[in-house]
């Protein structure tokens, strides 16, 4: 809407996304904060409570608190970017496809859980997947065949692109990039704040990622790939940020509220999306550190088990682990924070060593 009061009154500074990002950040983080206490009260009255696992002994405290906060911000942030964003601008459609799409799946998964009151009910693993890979199909087709999304494949310090993959290749690598950071997300989702702020960093640091693609000066300065239209997504990536610091508000330890699946799937999808727009499918790893350890530390738990019968870990995901070693949660919190600032601000130097 204030894209086009640009148009229609002659407003020239509503034509910086930078401004308009700006607005869409404090009108989302105001939205939020004051909608939050009130969806706390209601969820508190229903009982729509988070179901603690059972074999996570040490939240036997949390089986009151409220979740399914992620539908709260997920609404916000398209509120906020339909008031700000461009709405003709296709890679603003597909921000908002894939952040209500892996919402829906991510809340039908939580009423499961919150219905049986057991945190391992909800969908199945292979029915949550397959929702989460028909999304995210129809994403890549839409960057493909409805934007015109260039399908070449860049890694970090080269400033040339690695190779073309081609429609079906983009397509397979763009569902797994959505998939498994939606997942990595979810996994990490597991202590107070712990997914809310290395979240808000990664979609920060890929903010500047798409912005300069997206711009001609800073993209051909960078020796980035130019990709015009896709820096209006930095709009819908500021709508969420400024959701994400209401909701850390309330997540922070200790948390009156947890996001749910419905929230950390569709952040988890996201930031996959701002990873592709930002030609930074790899740098990904990076960026989303902490979302990768915790995922590498499931895969590790679960191989060295079936293998050798043997775990790792006391726990996994790794944060579990330092739970029974008896680590407090706000250090084990704010030590993966620390973690994440500096992964990133060392994903932001690529930006100019190329």
């Amino acid at each position: 809407m204030l894209y086009f009061f640009h148009h229609l009154f002659d407003i020239n500074l509503l034509n910086y996304i930078s401004v308009r990002a700006g607005i869409a950040f404090f009108f989302s983080f105001a939205l939020t904060i004051v909608l939050l206490p009130r969806y706390i009260a209601w969820a508190i009255s229903r009982k729509a409570n988070q179901p603690i696992n059972k074999y996570v002994p040490a939240h036997e405290g949390k089986q009151h608190t409220p979740t399914m906060g992620g539908a709260v911000f997920v609404v916000t942030t398209v509120i906020a970017s339909l008031l700000t964003a461009n709405l003709t601008n296709g890679y603003v459609w597909g921000g908002l496809f894939v952040l209500v799409g892996f919402g829906v799946v991510g809340f039908k998964d939580d009423i499961g859980k919150i219905l049986t009151g057991d945190n391992l009910q909800g969908l199945t693993a292979r029915g949550k997947m397959g929702l989460q890979f028909a999304v995210s199909a129809l994403m890549a087709l839409w960057l493909i065949y409805g934007v015109h999304f260039p399908t070449t494949l860049y890694v970090p310090f080269v400033k040339t692109p690695l190779l073309d993959m081609g429609g079906i290749g983009a397509t397979l690598l763009w569902m797994v990039v959505l998939v498994a950071a939606s997942n990595a997300v979810n996994l990490t989702d597991g202590l107070d704040g712990l997914a809310t702020v290395p979240s808000i960093v990664g979609l920060g640091t890929l903010s500047i990622f798409v912005y300069f693609i997206g711009h001609a000066g800073f993209s051909h300065y960078l020796l980035l790939p130019n990709i015009q239209g896709v820096g209006e997504v930095v709009i819908v990536a500021a709508s969420l940020i400024g959701a994400l610091f209401a909701f850390l508000w309330y997540n922070s330890y200790p948390a009156e509220l947890f996001m749910g699946d419905t929230g950390s799937l569709s952040i988890g999808a996201f930031f996959g999306y701002m990873g592709i727009l930002g030609k930074s499918e790899i740098l990904l790893i990076l960026i989303g550190i902490i979302f990768v350890i915790e995922t590498v530390s499931v895969i590790l738990q679960v191989g060295s088990y079936k293998l050798r019968k043997k775990r790792i870990f006391l726990m996994a995901p790794i944060h579990h682990h330092y739970e029974m070693k008896n680590w407090a949660e706000n250090k084990i919190i704010v030590r993966f924070w620390m973690i994440a600032i500096i992964a990133n601000l060392l994903a932001l130097i690529t930006l100019k060593i190329r």
